[in-house]
């Protein structure tokens, strides 16, 4: 080539450098324009420079706030002040649990996303998706959550900064039931005794939420006195604001269930927040729905609300573009992942989701065991949140999403509204001890306690050979899928994999992951003889089932 030549096509090539690399600047400009979140405005505070005193281990006080581990393994954090007061001295106070709570996360999301690249990408959609989410949030919990943030740790600044990390992490909630294929959720909540007269309203629920082993490890039971609004308490996770379960000193009480959705391309209230603000803000059911009516939700979602001044309760059902109301004229109501109103009733997700997955089962399970039951106490609400059978008590298989217990639960609850009184479950899931909390008590003299008079012990289950048999079983699970994903040395797992087998022989998914591994060692008989076998158990969801069949028939031709 000339040289003249080759000088025009380095200039070219100069200037097609330089278009690209103002095109990216131009990008990156707009992008961070758009997707830049401002801190909220606060009133300075003293206890911004206080630092928190250490009582004993695991007993921490700041101010009038405080933090303590009780003797069955929850943590009981008290606050009160301005929202942003509340922020500040929570985040002091719960900064390690905040520190293993994050790391909980990201350590289950790199699992989900092992991909560098795909995780880059992924943060800057979320940040896009995102950008407009502190306009969804009422300004007094973007203070209480900016609080938050100056105790988090830097170490996940490559995510985003702390007050941003901390806004997102509350629609993660949100994120999850979207995403419902990956089972993150699965919640259930009742209602008994509706319209008596006797102050025996019951509400229970199981809250399904699962990350990791690691993220349901420290329960923290929050009592709030704001400095607006009514009293209440929540079972939540440190650093979390927003309300799954929780009851204020008006004995309304809110649960929150997931519904079908649509993938969401834009923010809007995360709906732990919108629960928040209705515990904080309503006293009756009609105050509850007139909340829930002013805010935009990115996901479906149904909120139970139980009342002791109307005596009942209700679910709130809402998706993005409608909202709905059920009510029941029977002594129980039952929440699962489906809606029940006339609204949703011919709506397409919801007929499919009823259709497809372990949500109806579920719901008639419920039903059964409160229409079976000999009276309706909290020990029978117990009871049934702890149920591991199917319909008519077939055995299902331990952790089938079809059981009410499905031996994932970050935590479950029964209130009693109209005496103020909660039980909370201690580790693990809803299998230890239930204890119960008077928020009369807490909210009078200010000191949380246990009313140790009023422990349900812990299930049966939990104390007998069993749990040990069912732990053995999902580490033997465990290892035989590691190995499987990583292609490691699989020649000596049949011995584990019959072994696996014996231990939860109900459970349709001991067989599937017997046949994959069957599958890669080119044991055609055997991977059909297993398939066959889970083809006799009860599936969780339709989806699976219809999978397992194409792969039997594969196998056979």
């Amino acid at each position: 080539m000339p040289r003249s030549d080759l000088n025009i096509a380095r200039i070219r090539f100069g200037k097609i450098i330089l278009i690209v690399a103002i095109f990216f600047a131009a990008y990156f400009l707009v992008f961070n324009f758009f997707t830049q979140i401002s801190k909220p405005s606060v009133e300075v505070s003293s206890i911004e420079n206080m630092d928190r005193t250490k009582i004993s281990n695991n007993n921490f006080k700041l101010a009038n706030n405080y933090l303590q581990k009780n003797k069955f393994g929850l943590w009981e954090l008290y606050l009160e002040g301005s929202p942003y007061e509340i922020g500040v001295a929570g985040g002091k106070l719960t900064k390690e649990l905040i520190e293993i709570q994050e790391e909980a996360f990201v350590e289950q999301i790199n699992n989900l996303i092992p991909s560098p690249s795909y995780l880059k990408f992924l943060k800057h959609s979320i940040a896009w998706f995102n950008r407009d989410l502190d306009e969804n949030i009422p300004l007094e919990y973007q203070q209480e959550i900016y609080g938050i943030s100056k105790s988090v740790s830097n170490d996940y600044n490559f995510i985003a900064l702390p007050y941003e990390r901390m806004l997102n992490y509350h629609a993660a909630h949100d994120i999850g039931h979207a995403l419902q294929s990956l089972m993150l959720v699965g919640c259930t909540s009742f209602g008994l005794n509706l319209n008596q007269t006797d102050s025996n309203l019951i509400i229970g629920r199981n809250f399904d939420f699962y990350i990791n082993e690691k993220f349901a490890e420290n329960k923290v039971v929050v009592f709030v006195k704001p400095e607006s609004g009514y009293n209440f308490m929540s079972i939540s996770w440190a650093s979390m604001i927003g309300v799954v379960s929780g009851m204020n000193d008006q004995g309304l009480t809110v649960t929150l269930n997931a519904a079908k959705s649509d993938i969401p391309f834009k923010s809007a209230t995360p709906i732990s927040i919108l629960a928040r603000e209705i515990l904080q803000y309503a006293s009756n059911i009609e105050e509850a729905i007139a909340i829930a009516e002013k805010r935009n939700i990115f996901v479906s979602e149904q909120i139970l609300i139980g009342s002791a001044k109307d005596n009942t309760a209700i679910v709130i059902e809402k998706s993005p573009t409608k909202m709905g109301i059920y009510k029941t004229t029977d002594n129980y109501i039952v929440s699962s992942n489906h809606f029940q109103s006339s609204a949703f009733a011919n709506e397409e997700n919801n007929l499919e989701y009823m259709a497809q997955s372990a949500s109806v089962y579920r719901e008639k399970r419920c039903v059964q065991l409160i229409e079976n039951a000999d009276s309706l106490n909290t020990k029978t609400a117990i009871e049934i949140l702890r149920n591991k059978q199917g319909l008519n008590g077939k055995d299902i298989g331990i952790g089938n999403e079809k059981a009410m217990c499905q031996m994932i639960s970050h935590h479950a609850v029964v209130f009693m509204p109209e005496q103020l009184k909660v039980w909370v479950s201690t580790p693990p899931y809803q299998l230890g001890d239930f204890v119960c909390y008077d928020l009369n008590d807490v909210f009078e003299l200010e000191v949380i306690k246990n009313d140790t008079n009023s422990v349900i012990p812990a299930d049966p289950f939990l104390t007998d050979s069993r749990w040990e048999i069912y732990r053995k079983y999902k580490e033997l699970f465990k290892l035989i899928e590691i190995s499987l994903d990583q292609d490691g040395d699989i020649i000596n797992l049949e011995k584990s994999i019959k072994e696996m087998i014996s231990l939860n022989p109900n459970y349709y998914r001991s067989y599937l992951l017997a046949a994959d591994y069957f599958i890669s060692t080119n044991e055609k008989e055997k991977a059909i003889s297993n398939l066959e076998k889970a083809l006799t158990c009860e599936f969780e969801n339709t989806v699976t089932r219809e999978m397992t069949e194409e792969k039997l028939m594969e196998l056979r031709k």
